[in-house]
């Protein structure tokens, strides 16, 4: 998996959302005990050494601290309209759209007095519950197809205040599941009943999924995670355009080694790491 880089845009760059000047929040809190799993089996608790949640594994790496600053441009909005539900998408498989995703969520939860929900809607080859160490869990393919409820599938992971809603077991026709009606009908029903609570939203690469511009109808935002020098620009910029380009709250370069490396010594050096 690369690494990320800073590297965060929007169209209108003197309206970008401000810098928090607050002191750096604490290192992230895990509950006590097993994480509890309602509804479900296979459960079992997440490692602090999971190297692909970065935010958790290791805390103080210039690669954190980009999600933290990801995240204080979400939170802290000039406009005063902080988004609360933020669609993390790219346009095509590999590009590192679960890894963002999953370390947002995590950096919102620790940074934020408020409750996250993350929602894996990668139904064709969903990895949330990967970086989370849950299996056999039933989720959103099971809503969606069986009518199971809502309530019995949320997941409460270890650290506090991040819940999970994972895909589910993988469906036999994802692509019906993802844009069907169902899917606005099961997404209008998460942002009321979840309306207070932030969402985060990984969805399937736009290029393999016509779910994921249904999905995009309901959000506040979209995060938009790209490989660096994998992709044409202008196939970044259609792709963009057709998920809704005035929703596009950022774009995370993922990747880029060279601007990992400067800004990986610059925060070894600022903050006196050896």
């Amino acid at each position: 998996m690369g690494k990320i880089t800073d590297a965060f845009e929007r169209r209108d760059r003197e309206n970008l959302l401000k810098i928090d000047n607050s002191p750096r929040e604490q290192t992230i809190k895990l509950t006590s005990g097993k994480p509890k799993a309602i509804g479900t089996t296979g459960f079992r608790p997440i490692e602090e050494t999971n190297e692909k949640l970065i935010v958790l594994s290791d805390p103080e790496s210039a690669e954190a601290e980009s999600f933290r600053f990801l995240r204080s441009k979400i939170l802290n909005a000039r406009d005063g309209e902080r988004p609360r539900s933020i669609m993390v998408t790219s346009a095509f498989p590999g590009e590192g759209k679960t890894f963002v995703s999953s370390n947002l969520a995590a950096s919102i939860a620790a940074g934020a007095d408020e409750q996250v929900l993350l929602m894996d809607c990668d139904l064709k080859k969903p990895d949330i519950h990967k970086v989370f160490g849950c299996y056999k869990a039933e989720g959103i393919c099971e809503c969606l197809e069986r009518k199971k409820e809502l309530d019995g599938l949320i997941l409460r992971t270890k650290v506090q205040k991040l819940s999970m809603l994972p895909a589910g077991r993988v469906s036999t026709r994802p692509g019906e599941c993802e844009s069907s009606s169902e899917m606005g009908r099961f997404m209008k029903e998460v942002k009321e009943r979840f309306h207070d609570w932030v969402l985060i939203i990984d969805t399937a690469p736009s290029h393999v999924s016509a779910g994921t511009k249904v999905i995009a109808q309901y959000v506040d935002a979209i995060v938009f995670v790209v490989m660096a020098q994998k992709w044409p620009r202008r196939e970044i910029q259609r792709t963009m355009e057709s998920l809704g380009r005035e929703k596009i709250l950022g774009v995370i370069f993922n990747g880029y080694e060279q601007a990992s490396r400067d800004y990986r010594k610059y925060y070894d050096k600022y903050y006196g790491k050896k």
